[in-house]
């Protein structure tokens, strides 16, 4: 890239470096430099981002098992590589370790994301049209930024008051035995009372605490999101405040008062900038979801997902990117893909009644966006395989099962989950008429191990659909 310097020595963006910026804001001005295209991935804790951003790096560049992909299937991809991404502020997306903890010999599941992270996959395309031959290979830069379930979460909070929000968490955790420790150090605050800071820093770690135990007890709506994965802002007064009950005296210097201070700055200093900064700028987005396990966990818990989920596309700007909006820094989201993971889990003669759920759960959030102009699809996936399909008698019947290794004991098992009905308002009536639990069936989970793989020279991780997601999220664009 072209460099140039004023006399003062101070050096200046050169032509290369402007025309990139211009086609970031820009799609398809190819003919002027090269396109850019921002992924998105999220979704709530446990819905396998790390895994499957590092399985749909690992077959972009290894395409063996993308015949999905229509440019790989036609020919037209002529390299793909990784390179540093252009955010120098963001960390990069550790894509070597994860897929050395996926493959390797004694092969385990990476880390979860902790923090935003970016990676930058480059496609060398041949050239095609009336004046392919003139401009010789086309390159599209795929930056794909990963976002950590729990910030995501916080978005919903950009448009609530600390009033509204205290209100609705405590109504919404008042039943949840996860919640007994922080219900009794509230009981004996005083809104009202002269701000302590000792008194704020205990309600704050007892609510911290209930939000881990809510989240490893499978619920979706933890939220704020910092107070889980901190990062350097732990023990800040920014994430030191706790919900309190409404009503009664606000006198100024107050607790109640203190906390909906820190409660504005934390949607002020933390939420705003990250959704300005990254949530804001993708072009197409992937919506992870465990479909299956909040299916075994009951109706509550499967209605809980659709309503978070819900709330939180409702911060999405989706729409056709226009020319001129992109240069305005008005960017929509043009692509959602609602994915339904560990579809490994599954026979796959069931694939398409999770995907039939997941569509139905999402019904009202891919209405907004169809209506907005953006395409959206649902569908099943795997970013791993982790089973193979069989089929075992059992009193008679025959059951559509799965094996793997169970990631407790490390043992070879086979395993039958349920039958998942073909109508999904099977599944979501009695999730939104408050049902205590399934009355026709009961759906099992299995948490399976990866299993030590043989690759062969051009292929990448077996998985399920991984093709089929990338043509629709960007298969447009090769």
């Amino acid at each position: 890239m072209p460099i140039f310097a004023t006399a003062r020595g101070e050096p200046v963006l050169g032509i290369g470096r402007l025309l990139d910026d211009l086609a970031r804001s820009v799609p398809g001005l190819g003919l002027l430099a090269d396109d850019v295209l921002r992924l998105g991935v999220t979704g709530l804790s446990r819905a396998g981002k790390t895994v499957f951003i590092t399985s749909l790096v690992a077959n972009l560049l290894d395409r063996g098992r993308m015949p999905g992909l229509r440019a790989e299937a036609e020919g037209r991809i002529e390299a793909v590589w990784l390179q540093p991404q252009p955010d120098m502020t963001v960390p990069r997306f550790d894509f070597e370790a994860n897929l050395a903890a996926m493959t390797g010999p004694a092969p385990r599941w990476p880390d979860s994301t902790r923090a935003v992270s970016e990676l930058r996959l480059s496609f060398r395309l041949a050239p095609g049209g009336m004046l392919g031959a003139l401009r010789g290979p086309r390159i599209l830069h795929l930056d794909i930024v990963d976002y950590p379930g729990e910030w995501l979460l916080d978005l919903g909070l950009l448009d609530t008051g600390y009033a509204a929000w205290s209100e609705a968490t405590l109504a919404r955790i008042a039943r949840r035995p996860e919640a007994a420790p922080f219900r009794a150090a509230l009981a004996d605050a005083d809104p009202a009372a002269p701000f302590d800071e000792a008194l704020a820093q205990g309600l704050a770690r007892a609510f911290t605490a209930y939000l881990a135990a809510a989240r490893a007890a499978g619920h979706a709506d933890c939220t704020p999101g910092r107070f889980l994965l901190p990062g350097d802002l732990a023990g800040s007064p920014v994430l030191t405040f706790a919900p309190l009950p409404p009503g009664g005296p606000d006198p100024r210097g107050g607790l109640r008062r203190e906390f909906a201070r820190r409660f504005d700055s934390y949607r002020a200093q933390v939420v705003r900038p990250f959704f300005r900064d990254h949530f804001a700028r993708v072009d197409r987005q992937v919506v992870l979801l465990d479909v299956l396990g909040a299916i075994h966990d009951g109706p509550a818990a499967l209605e809980e997902m659709r309503g978070t989920m819900a709330d939180i596309l409702g911060a999405f700007r989706p729409g056709r990117n226009r020319w001129l909006s992109g240069l305005l820094g008005g960017r929509r989201v043009e692509r959602i893909l609602f994915a339904a993971t560990k579809a490994d889990h599954l026979h796959h003669e069931q694939h398409g009644r999770l995907t039939a759920i997941l569509a139905a759960m999402m019904r009202e959030a891919r209405d907004r966006a169809d209506f907005a102009g953006a395409e959206t699809a649902a569908m099943a996936v795997a970013g791993l395989r982790t089973t193979v399909e069989e089929k075992l008698r059992h009193k008679g019947a025959e059951l559509a099962c799965v094996r793997g290794t169970l990631l407790s004991t490390g043992r070879q098992a086979a395993f039958y989950p349920g039958e998942l009905p073909e109508d999904p308002a099977r599944l979501l009536a009695p999730a939104r008429a408050g049902a205590g639990r399934w009355l026709d069936a009961d759906y099992g989970v299995m948490h399976f191990a990866p299993a030590p793989l043989q690759l062969r020279p051009g292929e990448g991780p077996p998985h399920i659909r991984l093709d089929r997601a990338a043509q629709f999220l960007f298969g447009d664009r090769l």
